[in-house]
């Protein structure tokens, strides 16, 4: 799927064959501004909690359960989404990134929709997620893709539920 601004939204065939990282250098960056924001920075991938490296290292190991989504555009990988295998009519998008230099064209809003879309064709009825509540930005998004906030299913601090029904 390609919309207006040259962005196709495509299914992660478990390669990285692109030479700007493709999803494990998404991953990294992900994990890697996550880590600063939570206050807990590090300077390179190998400094990471184990269980993020392991999916900077071998994203079809970490996702091979799930369905992964790549925006690409002009060539590159701009932008990735996780979404989990359905149990009893839910999933959760996660590991939603965007290239900071590539924000505000509609990379975050173009995964999401064909995130939603998949698991509409998987069955799934509702669509959860969490996010970190520092993340306004992506708050909003969610909201006007129709996610509203529910009570908190994980026990972290600082994390924002929210669920989608389709």
């Amino acid at each position: 799927m390609t919309d207006q601004h040259g962005i196709a939204v495509v299914r992660w065939t478990g390669q990285d064959l692109s030479p700007d990282g493709g999803l494990s250098g998404l991953l990294a960056a992900y994990h890697l501004r996550t880590q600063d924001e939570k206050g807990e920075g590090v300077e390179r991938v190998e400094e990471l909690p184990e269980r993020y490296r392991e999916e900077v290292r071998d994203p079809l190991g970490a996702f091979g359960r799930d369905e992964v989504l790549v925006a690409v555009s002009e060539g590159a990988t701009v932008g990735c989404v996780v979404v989990t295998g359905s149990v009893a009519g839910r999933c959760e998008v996660k590991r939603l990134w965007t290239q900071p230099d590539r924000r505000g064209r509609g990379v975050a809003s173009a995964l999401i929709g064909a995130a939603l879309a998949r698991a509409g064709e998987n069955g799934v009825r509702t669509v959860g997620l969490s996010v970190w509540r520092w993340r306004t930005g992506a708050i909003a998004l969610y909201e006007r893709l129709g996610f509203t906030v529910v009570e908190s299913w994980d026990d972290r601090e600082r994390l924002v539920c929210m669920e989608r029904a389709l």
